[in-house]
């Protein structure tokens, strides 16, 4: 969805984004009730037209706009569309029932379990699995939009004073985390003081753990540090890797050289350097140099089911299959990299997922084969929203964030 909205014209691109989101957060509800006012689906285009009238109209206080509008105008935008034209009377006659018995056929939905939650029911059953105790919480708050955190940089100021020189441009907010603000209101990026000369990055505070997690007590000597991000776009790992330790030397792989071009903007708007390759990590013989590294950070492929407050359509994107295809690739990106960290090294994995297959069984399995990888203290899964369970991290509170795992794992010489 990400790249549709990238393609509306610019001054329609945050209504668009915002009917979009909302429409995908409630999708679950709205097919459940088309399905009441019409057994047989109508062609694809109609029914995403009717499914998202019905997503945005289905409960009052959700609505952005009055119920009666929001239906005369999908019947209005079907008459506009030469191939949906034909099916403008079928989606007026579904909107009008619908208003006229809104309270009936939504008490039809309510044995609906993707209704009732609005994710595919095999996702939900995942995550009963596991998370037995705080599921419902996950989906719940994949619901609401989530935050708009910046991660400082300590290159220009502290977070004390850049929450100042926020209160200064009346823009509200609070500190989260080692390094993070977090704003009452999201705001435009050009609107952040410092954000064009590269004081503050846009991050969630879950991934901004990722850097200070890696480098921890990794420095040993006066030698700089070896270090490579592995599936690195956008870059905003590998510029807080920099931002933490300026003088490392840093590789940031990717397999699409259009994100990598991604990368170098965020490295220059930081003003930070590292070696950008095009390539798969997984395939070393295409980009390696021999020379072992100090510390690797393989943020991997994965669902992003941890992410879905703020990518709202992946639930309806993502199949059963992908969880163990997906592991799969994270499985062979793990055994291709271990070779490369140096006794004594570190390689922080981590996804953007809280399904266990993608986070704690994969990192258990991969141990149990490779006797030499020692897990150091590290966050676990960390749940949408929550607190981390972590001893050591409990005097870092993060505030709101998103689901993550993360496992740091040093290589033992044995």
């Amino acid at each position: 969805m990400t790249a549709a909205i990238d393609a509306v014209p610019k001054e329609l691109r945050p209504g668009a984004q915002a009917l979009s989101f909302q429409s995908m957060r409630w999708w679950g509800r709205a097919v459940a009730l088309r399905k009441c006012l019409a057994r047989k689906a109508p062609p694809a285009q109609a029914d995403a037209l009717l499914c998202t009238a019905l997503a945005l109209s289905w409960q009052d206080e959700l609505a952005p706009y009055p119920v009666h509008t929001l239906v005369n105008q999908a019947v209005e935008a079907a008459r506009r569309h030469k191939d949906m034209r034909p099916q403008a009377p079928f989606i007026n006659a579904c909107l009008r029932r619908f208003l006229r018995e809104r309270e009936a056929l939504l008490a039809q939905t309510q044995t609906d379990i993707t209704a009732q939650w609005n994710h595919p029911a095999w996702w939900i059953k995942r995550l009963q699995a596991d998370h037995p105790t705080h599921w419902q919480e996950i989906l719940q708050a994949a619901q609401s939009a989530a935050p708009m955190t910046l991660r400082v940089s300590d290159q220009y100021h502290d977070v004390a004073a850049y929450l100042q020189v926020l209160e200064g441009h009346g823009i509200a907010a609070k500190a989260v985390g080692e390094a993070g603000v977090q704003l009452t209101k999201a705001v435009p990026v050009q609107l952040l003081p410092g954000f064009a000369q590269g004081h503050v990055s846009v991050q969630d505070a879950a991934a901004q753990l990722a850097a200070p997690l890696l480098l921890k007590g990794l420095k040993k000597s006066n030698q700089a540090l070896r270090l490579l991000d592995a599936c690195a776009a956008p870059g905003g790992k590998t510029g807080h890797l920099l931002e933490c330790d300026p003088s490392a030397q840093v590789i940031a792989l990717d397999v699409d050289p259009v994100r990598c071009e991604r990368i170098q903007q965020n490295l220059d708007r930081l003003k930070v350097q590292a070696q950008i390759i095009a390539a798969d990590a997984a395939h070393t013989a295409d980009w390696w140099d021999g020379q072992s590294f100090d510390g690797i950070l393989l943020d991997a492929p994965c669902t992003a089911s941890g992410i879905g407050r703020r990518h709202p359509d992946v639930r309806w994107l993502r199949r059963e299959t992908d969880v163990a295809q997906l592991a799969n690739i994270q499985a062979k990106l793990l055994k291709a990299l271990w070779p490369l960290v140096k006794p004594g090294g570190r390689l922080l994995y981590c996804t953007c997922s809280v399904f266990k297959a993608e986070g704690e069984t994969q990192i258990q399995t991969f141990v149990q084969h490779n006797t030499d990888a020692l897990i150091l203290p590290s966050p676990g899964h960390l749940t949408p929203s929550s607190a981390t369970s972590d001893a050591s991290l409990r005097d870092n509170v993060m505030g709101e964030h998103d689901g993550f795992y993360y496992a740091l794992l040093e290589k033992r010489s044995i």
